[in-house]
């Protein structure tokens, strides 16, 4: 998802190319409108999220020098059009949540693709859908972006100006919530708990997310060997998070693609008297 500043196409672009940025743009308009609807969870507010981030990065596409990814830029631009739609909502929380207790930084391995993939059913995906849709704002963007987005934990702490370890706090909650939202409907009633068994839906994403040793890395795994219940969990877990990566995109109404154009073509069009700026 990411676009180096020497790409053909960005470079264009950033010249000044209607075409390229056009075709740039579209690139990535599914992805923030998917982003959209979640974090507004309203598809009218999504679409004006969509063009507002879209016409702001074309009018500064030629300041984005790629300190970050161009995907992470878009979404930072989107998520501050998210903010204000949910502050001019009545419905809107007056504060944002405060960070979750943070845990010891560490190099992220990034989770390779779920098995289950290509066999989600779309009963599933709806319900995934709907547990995303219940977590609250500061949990539910940093799941959108790990692990729906596919942005690095670090990429996602640039987006949303945290620490990593606090993007990876929330991380572990959120992708525990998902996982007891769809419990029932992934693998029915879990077997009881044992005394001796960890909070293991945390303990596996922060596996997932390369943060404990292996020494305790081995502890989790003789553990889950002979527990059937955190067994159950680690299997609902990935499962969980294979759908969410499976999400599809959504197709971007024609009429925000035919408005995002005609800004661009209006933002480029020449100034009468100033042959010197096509712009």
């Amino acid at each position: 998802m990411t676009a180096a500043t020497d790409d053909p196409i960005l470079a264009a672009a950033r010249a000044g190319d209607a075409e390229a940025l056009d075709a740039l743009l579209r690139q990535y308009q599914p992805r923030v409108y998917r982003f959209g609807l979640h974090m507004c969870r309203d598809a009218e507010d999504a679409k004006d999220v969509l063009q507002e981030t879209l016409l702001a990065a074309a009018r500064s596409l030629q300041g984005f020098r790629g300190a970050s990814s161009l995907s992470s830029w878009l979404y930072s631009i989107a998520r501050g059009f998210c903010i204000k739609k949910r502050r001019r909502s009545k419905f809107a929380p007056r504060e944002e949540m405060p960070l979750d207790p943070e845990s010891p930084a560490f190099e992220v391995a990034d989770p390779g693709p779920s098995q289950h993939e290509a066999l989600v059913s779309r009963e599933v995906e709806a319900a995934v859908e709907a547990a995303i849709r219940s977590l609250k704002p500061a949990f539910r963007e940093v799941l959108l972006l790990r692990d729906v987005e596919g942005l690095t934990a670090p990429e996602v702490a640039a987006v949303l100006g945290l620490r990593v370890e606090a993007v990876k706090s929330r991380l572990h909650r959120a992708r525990a919530a998902v996982r007891e939202h769809l419990q029932p409907l992934l693998a029915g009633t879990a077997p009881p708990a044992s005394a001796d068994c960890p909070d293991i839906s945390v303990r596996l994403s922060q596996y997932l997310e390369g943060e404990i040793s292996r020494a305790s890395c081995a502890d989790l795994e003789s553990h889950v060997a002979t527990c059937a219940r955190c067994r159950h969990a680690c299997d609902t877990l990935r499962e969980a998070l294979g759908v969410c990566r499976a999400l599809p995109e959504p197709t971007v109404p024609l009429e925000v693609q035919q408005a995002v154009r005609a800004g661009i073509r209006r933002l480029l069009a020449p100034v009468p008297g100033r042959s010197d700026d096509h712009r």
